[in-house]
């Protein structure tokens, strides 16, 4: 019955092929209303059962019914949210009910490509509907995109939980899931490449999109592409090394521009004077413009980007603009006063921030906190672990991730 249930897909688009340099055209699926059931799954990486309940209480609060998949709060070999088929079938079912009008995913960290041959050709277009994450969740933004169903590329269940869904990605979030489209203005970015263009919105987390080069799930294949890229912890050569795996596979020539994202704790192990301007060396030869400095990806800001939909990109002396050419109210949003008001404060009331090394040490526990369970504290001058031990904080001259936290793929969103 599981080989029958989970056959390989013979194509990831609506057809049965995607010629390569073919513009991509996807569907929108309805906004929300008051009383919508919204499904809360866990595709990639577990997520802690206290954590997924906190989420349904924000989208309760949000005026919607959450529903949880039947196979949350499953593991698999140690990290998995349950096998590729448990995972899978959680989603068939969110996307099979007709009373379920949206997914939100509790957290990324690996697991999805799995996905790729595994899922129904017609999963996603039989009864289209939003589905938001990130990280990880990009091979199903690509997926949908092949299949023709816009998607949304936002904050998870975790950070929902973290913050209570009061932090202004979260909100810009439900605002629009209901009706309310941002049009986003972004500050300069001294790596910035001006111009304007229209095209589709692909892309995603660099690490997580470029395996599936060349599958039918690779929504870089299209023509007239505007590509975001974001990342976290990896190290320059290596961004370097994928960077030119899209130059090769000629990626950016189907590219109308390209909108860098957040690139976290990124080590700068080539004198680049920033992973954009490293990027942007390769990007200055396709004579397209070039968005640096979006906010969305694995800092706290993570502002909701619509995948497959046709989006405008103007980058301009003293800012930039990003805004979507699809239905709804459209809302500006200045992303430079929007995440100052959300403040650098700590989450979860933690110690104020003193300096650089101090803010990463502490930023990396609150997400092993949040994505791995509430039992990890951080307290004033020491760090509480699962086993009640502590640790001192150390002082800044001292202070290494490498030799303090888990292997770094724990920290993974």
């Amino acid at each position: 019955m599981a080989i029958l249930l989970f056959a390989a897909i013979p194509s990831c688009s609506k057809d049965s092929s995607v010629p390569k340099g073919t513009v991509l055209s996807c569907v929108q699926p309805p906004f929300l209303s008051p009383g919508d059931k919204v499904a809360l799954l866990s595709p990639s990486y577990f997520t802690p059962m206290e954590n997924v309940y906190k989420a349904a209480d924000v989208i309760r609060e949000w005026g919607f019914e959450p529903v949880i998949g039947p196979n949350v709060g499953k593991t698999h070999l140690g990290k998995y949210g349950g096998t590729p088929e448990e995972r899978i079938s959680d989603l068939q079912w969110a996307m099979n009910d007709p009373s379920i009008k949206a997914i939100i995913c509790n957290r990324g960290g690996y697991g999805t490509i799995r996905f790729v041959d595994l899922l129904p050709k017609d999963t996603f277009s039989a009864d289209p509907k939003w589905l938001v994450g990130f990280s990880d969740i990009t091979t199903i933004h690509e997926i949908e995109t092949m299949t023709g169903v816009m998607s949304i590329h936002g904050t998870m269940g975790s950070f929902l939980a973290k913050t209570g869904g009061k932090d202004p990605s979260s909100q810009i979030l439900r605002d629009l899931l209901t009706g309310t489209v941002p049009s986003y203005s972004v500050p300069a970015h001294p790596e910035n490449i001006p111009g304007k263009a229209t095209g589709t919105l692909v892309g995603g987390n660099l690490c997580t999109f470029s395996p599936v080069l060349g599958t039918l799930a690779d929504a870089t294949s299209g023509k007239d592409i505007i590509l975001f890229i974001e990342e976290v912890e990896e190290d320059m050569s290596h961004l370097d090394r994928l960077i030119n795996t899209l130059v090769l596979n000629g990626v950016f020539d189907r590219c109308k521009g390209v909108i860098l994202g957040e690139f976290s704790d990124c080590g700068a192990n080539l004198d680049w004077g920033s992973v954009e301007e490293m990027i942007c060396s390769y990007l200055k030869r396709y004579h397209i413009p070039v968005l640096c400095g979006f906010p969305a990806g694995h800092d706290e800001t993570n502002f909701p980007l619509i995948m497959g939909a046709s989006v405008t990109i103007e980058v301009g002396p003293s800012e930039s603009t990003l805004s979507f050419n699809i239905e709804g109210k459209t809302e500006p949003i200045n992303t430079a006063i929007v995440s100052r008001s959300y403040g650098d404060s700590v989450p979860d009331g933690g110690d104020p921030l003193e300096t650089d090394k101090q803010s990463k040490f502490i930023r990396a526990l609150n997400f092993m906190r949040y994505y791995d369970g509430p039992d990890l504290r951080i307290k004033k001058g020491k760090i509480v672990l699962r086993d009640s031990t502590s640790v001192v904080f150390p002082p800044e001259d001292s202070l290494s991730l490498e030799d303090t936290l888990p292997p770094v793929d724990t920290l993974s969103l």
